[in-house]
């Protein structure tokens, strides 16, 4: 893995972000070292524009190995469910594949990181749009993801703080877009929506923003970003009901009228959950995800539009992408 020119090393570049954010870094001339599971599915790596390393991210060995040679890291990688059979888990995932790849950056003298976050780690704003000032804690935050993420976050900034990490956070809101294809959570969303089979919503909100966007977003703090600094990267702020029509909009169907209240949806959450620890497979209707309905997540980029001259284009656009790529892939009838 030895390379006369200085390395970009990205993690997580099979995922829906991680494979944009190289993408985006090939495109603006950066010399490309993707790290994946030897689990991870390739659909999103064809014609990778670099070298691929097979690594487990908490394997502090292998991390090292592939940090040879390497100036610049971006660590997207991370467990991203909202739900599993053993919820700690995604919490010792995202710390300890952090905590890996942070001391081998560091071990490394890089000379710049990019942590991937996530607005999950700021509370929402009841008065509006929430910002980098709104800093969660592990007690105030809904669900093991999220909590997840807190705890990742604050290893960053302690290794910041106390031994001088070149490190620069980064909070994306929820990006959604083309080629997608787990789904995320609000890509599921998306293609549920497009088949028809949301008849009824819960009054929520969210943030929505082109993956593309937030992949540029990176490279963004990577140049312009002041060290131990976090920036949202966010696109537009949108209630459920108007995304839904905009998806219903664009595949000719009638958008969902009927407003539910979460109270009598728990039970429901609850017996898909139970049936989700026999079959394995993550359920669409969640506790932790009703318990989040609750709040509009609102988020303002204004820093980084600020100090990253970050932009973001229209959140319909995303979304029309997003359904081209669905149907492409034969996730949309």
């Amino acid at each position: 893995m030895q390379s006369s020119s200085p390395i970009t090393l990205v993690t997580g570049v099979a995922g829906f972000l991680g494979s944009a954010v190289a993408r985006a870094a090939a495109a603006a001339g950066h010399q490309l070292r993707g790290v994946v599971r030897s689990s991870s599915p390739r659909a999103n790596l064809a014609d990778f524009p670099g070298e691929l390393v097979e690594a487990d991210l908490r394997d502090r060995a292998a991390v090292a190995a592939a940090m040879t040679g390497v100036t610049r890291v971006i660590h997207v990688a991370a467990d991203y469910r909202l739900w599993a059979r053993d919820p700690e888990e995604i919490v010792r995932n995202n710390r300890a594949s952090t905590a890996a790849v942070m001391e081998a950056a560091l071990a490394a003298g890089v000379e710049r990181v990019v942590y991937t976050s996530s607005v999950a780690t700021l509370l929402p704003d009841p008065a509006g749009a929430a910002d980098e000032r709104r800093a969660a804690t592990e007690q105030t935050v809904i669900g093991a993801y999220k909590r997840s993420k807190v705890v990742a976050e604050r290893l960053v900034e302690a290794m910041v703080r106390d031994r001088g990490l070149p490190a620069v956070i980064v909070n994306p809101s929820t990006p959604i877009g083309p080629r997608d294809v787990r789904p995320t959570p609000t890509g599921r969303i998306i293609v549920e929506a497009a088949n028809g089979r949301m008849p009824a919503f819960v009054d929520s909100g969210l943030n929505l923003v082109h993956v593309d966007d937030v992949a540029h977003g990176h490279l963004l703090a990577m140049e312009r970003g002041r060290i131990g600094e976090r920036y949202v990267l966010g696109g537009q702020d949108v209630a459920l009901a108007e995304m839904l029509r905009t998806i219903a909009g664009l595949v000719g169907r009638r958008p969902p009228t009927v407003r539910l209240p979460r109270g009598p949806l728990f039970p429901l959450a609850w017996a898909n959950e139970r049936l989700a620890t026999i079959t394995g497979k993550e359920p669409f209707l969640t506790l932790d995800g009703l318990r989040m309905a609750k709040h509009t997540m609102f988020y303002s980029s204004a820093k980084a539009e600020a100090e990253l001259s970050y932009r973001a284009r229209p959140y319909t656009d995303a979304v029309a992408e997003a359904i081209d790529w669905f149907r492409a892939a034969g996730m949309i009838r």
